[in-house]
C-alpha cells in the first residue's frame, strides 16, 4: 500500500504498470485517474494546498478502511497539490484483489472518500477571479452508501 502526495506531474502509465506487475495473486487490478475539469476553457488553473504529514496521515487511514472492507491484495493512491492547469491528471486511485468486484468497490470506496474527506482545499483560478471550491451535496450523498 502506498500513498504519495506531490506536486510533480505523474506517469500514468509507468505507475499502473508497475502496481500491476507487482501485485501478484491478482485477478483484477482497477485505475481510476480524476483530471482538472477546463469548465468550458473558463479555467485558468486550480491550485490545491494541503498540510504535508496530514494530508498522508488521513488519506492512509481512508486506505486502511478500503483494506478492512474488501479482500484487497494492494492500494495505491497518488495526490498531486500545486498549481495545475485544466485537463492535467490531479489524482490516481489503484487497487487490486483477487475478484474484480472487490477490487471495483474498493476503488470507488477510495475515489468517493478522497472527493470529500481528503484535506485538500482547491481554488479555481478564471478571467472573472479566483473560488475555493465548495463541497458538493452529490460528493456528500455518494458517501452514504458506504
Amino acid at each position: 500500500m502506498r500513498v504519495i502526495v506531490q506536486a510533480e506531474p505523474f506517469d500514468l502509465g509507468a505507475l499502473s504498470n508497475a502496481f500491476a506487475a507487482d501485485a501478484g495473486g491478482a485477478g483484477a487490478v482497477v485505475t481510476f485517474t480524476g483530471l482538472v475539469r477546463d469548465n468550458g476553457g473558463a479555467l485558468a488553473a486550480m491550485e490545491i494546498e494541503h498540510y504535508p504529514g496530514m494530508t498522508e496521515k488521513a488519506i492512509t487511514a481512508i486506505v486502511e478502511e478500503a483494506r478492512s472492507r474488501w479482500a484487497l491484495l494492494d492500494a495505491l493512491v497518488v495526490h498531486r497539490y500545486g498549481r495545475l492547469a485544466g485537463g492535467e491528471a490531479i489524482m490516481m486511485v489503484a487497487t487490486a484483489a483477487r475478484h474484480r468486484a472487490e477490487a471495483f468497490a474498493a476503488a470507488e470506496f477510495l475515489m468517493d472518500y478522497l472527493k470529500s474527506r481528503a484535506p485538500f482545499w482547491k481554488k479555481e483560478l478564471t478571467s472573472d477571479g479566483a473560488e475555493w471550491v465548495a463541497a458538493r451535496e452529490v460528493d456528500e450523498a455518494a458517501l452514504k452508501r458506504w
